[in-house]
């Protein structure tokens, strides 16, 4: 099932505050952009962050699952109301994927 153009902007409040965001159509979800370093896709409506060291110290023992078939396993996070270890999760990511380009 397609995420819902409603569900993507929910997800996105709940980010606001990590850096400069943005999302775009790709493969029929969305994937999704902070400061301009590709770091997450939104699949079925669920968030899915790109799996990094400093990731999985904010998370501890992430939920790893690939977002579509035949994709890379990613952190699946299902709940996103606790804004304040999301934005740090999304900083963290941001800061060790950006090191790597």
């Amino acid at each position: 099932m397609a995420t819902d153009p409603q569900r993507m902007e929910w997800i996105l409040e709940q980010m606001e505050g990590a850096g400069n965001l943005r999302y775009r159509k790709m493969f029929g979800e969305y994937g999704v952009y902070c400061d301009e370093v590709f770091f997450a896709v939104v699949c079925d409506g669920t968030l899915f962050i790109k799996p990094t060291q400093a990731g999985r110290a904010v998370l501890g023992q992430p939920v790893l699952q690939p977002p579509y078939q035949g994709a890379k396993p990613s952190f699946r996070l299902d709940d996103l109301t606790d804004r304040e270890r999301l934005i740090e999760l999304i900083r963290a990511t941001i800061g060790e994927l950006s090191r790597k380009r």
